[in-house]
């Protein structure tokens, strides 16, 4: 890998806020935390417990054990589910393996569980809106597989077919992008004029923050950093979002990714990160940035968050 020269312009990062952890990831990783310190034998967590290498590193070099399938957990071991959710199925699996389990699910998530359950046993047909492959949409489907329907672009939502156009409910992963699901919606509500909604938007408010703070200063940096995983939805989304305004953005999972954005005649560059990315990340990014010749340091924030989730009974943080 050719590394890029230093730059020696007296450059700016602007750091826009709110990014980082959101309320869900926080909860996640304090209970995979908490599970370490006081679990005498060995935690699994079926999946990555946030979509970020750094974090399931961290826990990995601590003794969990991170497993692709519940069947690869041992009979009566202590298994975590991450913060995506799981299906029903998967839930059963646990309960005839006798596992011990600690559910680390993202409330929001089992929000968007429930109100899948709760139409299709109404008769809905859903229309999930979401990335089919994605392990949050996995689960949310697998609560009624014959009466979901995922949905990934606005092409899908002018085709899908529905057995009674009066009784269809939309959900939402949520990590989407606002604009373009709203389009979606637009779509669909135009083809079943009966569409019902949750009463709450499914995209939840740490998703909807970081892409306002990033659209909020997009036109005015040379690029934007985005700190995240590179299967991170959310991250995903705020590049896209700085995209759109006109800014070139960049996906950065690694330190060593820095080498390979062009620095050349950039003077301001707007710095961020996805939801599941851990803090000190985003301050090697910094200090990173700084020995590249982006000396100057500003910080931008556009809205505050005080959402805290609570720990599962008999947890202390």
């Amino acid at each position: 890998m050719k590394k890029q020269p230093e730059n020696t312009v007296d450059g700016k990062v602007v750091l826009v806020s709110p990014h980082g952890f959101c309320a869900g990831v926080e909860r996640a990783v304090k209970i995979a935390e908490y599970m370490l310190k006081t679990c005498s034998g060995t935690v699994y967590c079926l999946k990555e417990i946030v979509h970020n290498r750094q974090i399931v590193d961290e826990l990995s070099r601590r003794g969990m054990v991170f497993v692709k399938k519940i069947t690869e957990v041992p009979r009566g071991a202590t298994v975590l589910f991450s913060a995506h959710g799981v299906t029903p199925e998967v839930k059963n699996t646990a309960r005839r393996l006798e596992l011990n389990v600690v559910d680390a699910t993202c409330p929001f998530v089992s929000k968007v569980h429930e109100e899948v359950s709760r139409y299709a046993a109404g008769g809905y047909t859903i229309l999930l809106i979401g990335h089919k492959n994605h392990d949050e949409i996995t689960g949310v489907a697998g609560e009624a597989p014959d009466s979901v329907k995922v949905i990934e672009n606005e092409n899908e939502a002018e085709k899908v077919n529905v057995p009674d156009p009066v009784k269809v409910a939309v959900m939402t992963q949520t990590t989407l992008s606002v604009d373009e699901t709203a389009h979606i919606i637009e779509i669909l509500r135009r083809r079943f004029p009966a569409l019902r909604t949750p009463h709450a938007s499914d995209i939840c408010y740490a998703t909807q923050n970081r892409q306002m703070a990033v659209r909020s200063f997009a036109k005015q940096a040379d690029i934007f950093v985005i700190l995240g995983a590179r299967n991170s939805s959310n991250s995903n989304r705020l590049v896209e979002v700085a995209r759109s305004e006109g800014c070139n953005a960049f996906l950065v999972s690694d330190i060593d990714q820095f080498d390979e954005i062009p620095l050349e005649n950039v003077k301001t560059i707007g710095l961020t990160a996805g939801a599941s990315t851990p803090q000190y990340f985003v301050q090697e990014a910094v200090d990173n940035l700084a020995k590249r010749g982006f000396t100057h340091l500003e910080k931008l924030n556009v809205v505050e968050e005080n959402v805290h989730f609570s720990m599962p009974a008999g947890m202390k943080a």
